[in-house]
C-alpha cells in the first residue's frame, strides 16, 4: 500500500514536515496521502501557504522539530527559491525538497545550485515521496 515496505518499521520518531504551497487544496491532498502515518504518530504535517509564512513558522518552531521542508517554487510574492536561500542562510542543515509542476532543467539546476536536497514534480508521486522520507529517516 505504501511506496516503501518498511515505511512504518524504519520511521520510529515522529517526523515534522513543513509543506509550502500557495494552492490551499494541496493541504487536503497531503493529509489524505499521509493520513495513516499521521494517525499512527509517525508524521506530523505543517502547512504554510506562502514562502514568507513558512519562514516565519520555521523561526517560531524549534528548527530541529522540522525534518523536511517541501516547497513549491512558483508562488506569489516570495518564491520557493527565495525561501530556499533564506533557509540555507538560517538553517543550513534543514532538508529541503523543491516541488514544481515544471520539470525543466532550469528549475532543477537552480534548485541544485541553491542547495535543495531533492526536486519533485507535480503531481507528487506519494509512494516515491514516502520512500525518500524513509531513506532520509534511515540516514539520520
Amino acid at each position: 500500500m505504501f511506496g516503501h515496505p518498511n515505511f512504518h518499521k524504519k520511521v520510529k520518531e515522529k517526523m515534522r514536515i513543513l509543506i509550502v504551497d500557495d494552492e490551499r487544496d494541496v493541504e487536503q491532498l497531503y493529509r489524505m496521502s499521509f493520513r495513516r502515518e499521521v494517525k499512527n504518530g509517525i508524521v506530523d504535517l505543517e502547512f504554510a501557504f506562502s514562502a514568507k509564512e513558512a519562514f516565519e513558522k520555521l523561526l517560531l518552531l524549534h528548527p530541529m522539530d522540522v525534518v523536511l521542508v517541501l516547497s513549491d517554487i512558483n508562488m506569489p510574492g516570495m518564491s520557493g527559491f527565495d525561501l530556499l536561500k533564506m533557509i540555507r542562510d538560517k538553517f543550513p542543515e534543514l532538508r529541503v525538497y523543491m516541488v514544481s509542476a515544471y520539470s525543466d532543467s532550469d528549475n532543477m539546476n537552480t534548485a541544485r545550485t541553491l542547495g535543495a536536497n531533492d526536486f519533485l514534480t507535480k503531481p507528487v508521486d506519494f509512494s516515491l515521496l514516502k520512500s525518500k522520507i524513509t531513506e532520509l529517516k534511515g540516514a539520520a
